[in-house]
């Protein structure tokens, strides 16, 4: 079930909200609980089971931190925690990892089958078979309660179905923001509910459905053209095209679903931390991933770069602590080679950048910094999204000038046809807009802003009720 479909806003959402506004406060957390379950076993009920699993682990785990801390037992407190931590990793590895490790294993002429069969996959006696939707996101927000326990930054919660809802709350639970217990905890316990906050979270669920609906969607068929495009026909400029389309895809797909999702947490009295901050004005590297995917950042950072020693170390040292990171960022994007590459891939600037790069950027024009930080994040894109290495090389060679020549009809074709929705999504992707609404009088806000989200709200559910294309990116990891 996605946020951008029929079904979800026209029945089960309305449903939630009055099942959830007519409950008593003191039931709410149990409503959500049940409401959260529905929405994640909507597609693969079996897949419940697993979130069950999870709930309990690290709940009965909170517990014997907080117990063997009291008792002055740190050590039988940290081996609670690695319990915990190494469940959910096995819990990740195993559902996120199994087909690419299987099949690699199998592609290599080593018989996997005779062991297949014995085990009770999901797949019955097959390698491949679906992935748990977000579980990328919601074992790190479980792996990071016990670790917070332990440290002091957050309270056991001792009462499971809280802890429960914290752990399936539907508006984060399949693709972020991912968020840390200690950021919920005060907001699980006793929330706002305004009518204020309430308007807030549907203009800001509007924006993004504009976002994901208007834009993204747009996007997408000419990413697909390119994608599908042989690399014997690709020109040089044909493939900038389709891989700024597909950047820009990504990012009203993505910073869309998020703002969806912090739109709905208000709705419902939650508030969020924000997830992207215009990451395309960036100028550099390390700034772009300040403003991307802003909790997966601030994720690894507290709980494997800081761990690891940081920055506070030798430059062999950081360099070390960089790569790991790094390297983990891309394996969690996917069981893909191609995103372990684009990991290194940000690993190579990001630790340039801080050796001897960023002092030059510092000194350099501000457009030129912009240039920058736009191309390296682009041909970046163009790793992560060709995941087929027999058509990387190639597109990646038709971008920098070794392909089929500089232009052709085709080019001018989709761009003369894609030019007004790119120039629209380059303007949405930078502050302009929000600037320029700020200059506006008030009464000319006051008067525009409800016709806007109308018109937007009308827009976007017509799409969705006669259009077909509407995927989410980011399901997938």
């Amino acid at each position: 079930m996605i946020f951008s479909s029929p079904f979800f806003l026209f029945l089960y959402f309305p449903i939630v909200l009055l099942l959830y506004y007519i409950s008593p406060l003191k039931w709410r957390n149990l409503v959500l609980l049940a409401v959260n379950l529905v929405f994640y076993g909507w597609g693969e009920p079996v897949y419940v089971v697993i979130m069950f699993a999870s709930i309990a682990i690290d709940y009965s785990h909170g517990r014997i931190v907080t117990r063997c801390k009291a008792k002055g037992n740190d050590r039988g407190a940290r081996m609670a925690v690695a319990s915990s931590v190494v469940f959910n990793l096995v819990l990740l590895g195993f559902f996120k990892y199994w087909n690419f490790i299987a099949g690699s294993l199998t592609a290599a002429g080593l018989d996997l089958m005779p062991v297949i069969k014995r085990l009770p996959l999901p797949g019955g006696d097959s390698i491949p078979f679906t992935l748990p939707i977000g579980i990328s996101f919601y074992t790190f927000q479980t792996m990071s309660y016990t670790i917070d326990v332990y440290r002091g930054d957050a309270r056991c919660q001792k009462n499971i179905v809280t802890f429960g809802t914290f752990v399936t709350l539907f508006p984060q639970l399949i693709a972020g923001p991912i968020i840390k217990y200690k950021d919920l905890d005060g907001q699980l316990e006793r929330r706002d509910h305004t009518f204020q906050k309430f308007a807030s979270g549907v203009q800001r669920f509007t924006i993004g459905a504009c976002k994901k609906v208007l834009l993204a969607n747009a996007l997408g068929p000419l990413w697909d053209v390119y994608l599908a495009t042989p690399s014997a026909r690709l020109t040089t400029l044909g493939a900038w095209l389709g891989i700024v389309a597909f950047s820009l895809q990504l990012y009203f797909d993505f910073s869309g679903y998020s703002d969806m999702a912090i739109g709905l947490g208000r709705m419902l009295g939650f508030e969020f931390l924000e997830n992207f901050d215009y990451p395309y004005i960036s100028k550099s590297a390390s700034e772009f991933w300040r403003r991307w995917h802003i909790s997966l950042g601030s994720w690894f950072r507290e709980y494997l770069y800081f761990p690891l020693g940081g920055s506070r170390v030798g430059k062999g040292r950081m360099v070390f602590n960089l790569l790991v990171v790094w390297a983990a960022t891309g394996i969690w994007h996917g069981a893909s080679w191609n995103f372990l590459f684009w990991g290194l891939y940000w690993f190579v600037w990001i630790t340039l950048e801080k050796l001897w790069l960023g002092r030059i950027l510092d000194k350099a024009p501000a457009w030129a910094c912009h240039v920058y930080g736009v191309l390296v994040a682009v041909v970046g894109w163009a790793i992560f999204a060709v995941e087929d290495f027999s058509a990387m090389g190639p597109y990646l060679a038709a971008m920098f000038g070794f392909g089929a020549g500089t232009l052709d009809t085709d080019f001018l074709y989709y761009l003369r046809n894609y030019l007004p929705i790119l120039m629209i999504a380059v303007t949405a992707a930078t502050p302009l807009g929000k600037n320029l609404w700020h200059r506006l009088p008030d009464r000319a806000r006051q008067v525009a802003f409800p016709v806007l989200m109308t018109a937007g709200l009308v827009f976007t559910t017509a799409y969705l009720v006669d259009g077909t294309y509407n995927p989410f990116l980011y399901f997938r990891f």
